[in-house]
């Protein structure tokens, strides 16, 4: 059975790479394609987020400088917004499963902050960020909750890579 949020009201629609491909808003709220995973598609989506940045960051360091970084998390942040907002809309369902640009965007702004980290590190990172944003805890939940559209989508994440830089900086202190 699945949950509501992975499964689209109207029937019609399914999300599939036909959906994803039909749309700009489709191809990027679902993680150009990591969103579309049967199984754990957030999880695939963080995985998309942290293998893209590793890569983008070693390809082109003299563009992806920590600056620029900020300028495309927060670029990254409002598209999505819109782009989920769609996304949500045309599935007919506001929170679906297979939209992952949430995830990745949160995770960024984690390697940001935690950069230059080995890859043990970062492997820490995505696990703390995925308890975070499956189990989501209080105050995570309320925040979830409260926003709605694409902005809910986006921000319940971004309060998850709150969280986990927070254990990050506790687990540093000791």
């Amino acid at each position: 059975m699945s949950s509501p949020s992975t499964q689209s009201s109207n029937p019609l629609v399914k999300s599939n790479s036909g959906f994803m491909l039909s749309h700009p808003a489709h191809m990027i709220a679902q993680g150009f394609g990591s969103g579309l995973s049967k199984i754990m598609p957030g999880t695939f989506g963080t995985l998309f987020g942290w293998l893209s940045f590793n890569v983008l960051s070693l390809r082109w360091p003299e563009f992806f400088t920590p600056f620029n970084w900020w300028v495309v998390i927060v670029a990254g942040f409002f598209v999505g917004v819109w782009a989920c907002a769609k996304t949500g809309r045309d599935l007919g369902v506001a929170d679906h499963g297979s939209m992952v640009w949430d995830e990745v965007i949160a995770f960024w702004l984690v390697l940001l902050f935690i950069t230059p980290a080995d890859l043990w590190t970062q492997f820490y990172a995505f696990l703390i960020f995925r308890f975070f944003d499956m189990v989501k805890p209080p105050p995570i939940a309320y925040f979830d909750r409260r926003f709605k559209g694409g902005m809910g989508v986006m921000f319940d994440d971004i309060v998850a890579a709150f969280f986990t830089l927070l254990a990050f900086a506790i687990w540093r202190s000791f």
